[in-house]
C-alpha cells in the first residue's frame, strides 16, 4: 500500500469510529423502528430549543441532518390524516393563539371566517403569506384535501 492510501484508511478508520460514538448520541442514519424515530424526535426537539430561531452553524446542520432521516421514515411509517385547507389554517391559530384578525395577510376578518368555514378557498397570495409566516411547506395547504 502507498503511503497515501495508509493514510486514507487510518483517517476513514477514525471517521467511523467517531461516527459510531455520535450514534450513541444522536440517531443518525436510516431509522428502523418506532423506539429510533421517537428518540430521534425527542433529539430534535432539544436542538430546535437550544439553537431558537438561529439557523446557522453546526447545530443548525444537524438538526437538518436528523430532519432528513425523521421525515425519511415519516414518509414510509407515518400516515398522515387528510385535512382540508380551512382545518390546517384553524390548527395553526389554534397553536399559535390567533384569532381572525391576526391574519391580515389572509384578508379581513370576514375573508378569514369564510375560509375557516369552507366558503371560500385559499389563493396563491394567502398560501405563501401564510408559509412564510409560519415556516411551513405550502402543500400543508395545496395537497390537503379540498
Amino acid at each position: 500500500m502507498t503511503e497515501a492510501a495508509v493514510t486514507d484508511a487510518a483517517v476513514m478508520g477514525r471517521a467511523v469510529r467517531q461516527f459510531e460514538r455520535l450514534q450513541r448520541l444522536v440517531p443518525l442514519g436510516n431509522l428502523r423502528t418506532r423506539r429510533d424515530y421517537l428518540r430521534a424526535r425527542r433529539m430534535l426537539d432539544r436542538i430546535i430549543d437550544s439553537i431558537g430561531n438561529d439557523g446557522s452553524g453546526p447545530a443548525a446542520d444537524l438538526a437538518e441532518t436528523l430532519g432528513i432521516f425523521i421525515d425519511r421514515y415519516e414518509a414510509r411509517h407515518v400516515r398522515m390524516p387528510k385535512a382540508s385547507p380551512s382545518d390546517v389554517l384553524r390548527l395553526l391559530m389554534d397553536q399559535h393563539g390567533l384569532v381572525q384578525s391576526d391574519l391580515p395577510e389572509v384578508g379581513s376578518q370576514g375573508v378569514v371566517s369564510e375560509i375557516l368555514r369552507g366558503k371560500r378557498r385559499l389563493n396563491a397570495r394567502q398560501i405563501q403569506a401564510l408559509t412564510q409566516r409560519f415556516g411551513i411547506a405550502a402543500d400543508l395547504f395545496l395537497s390537503a384535501s379540498r
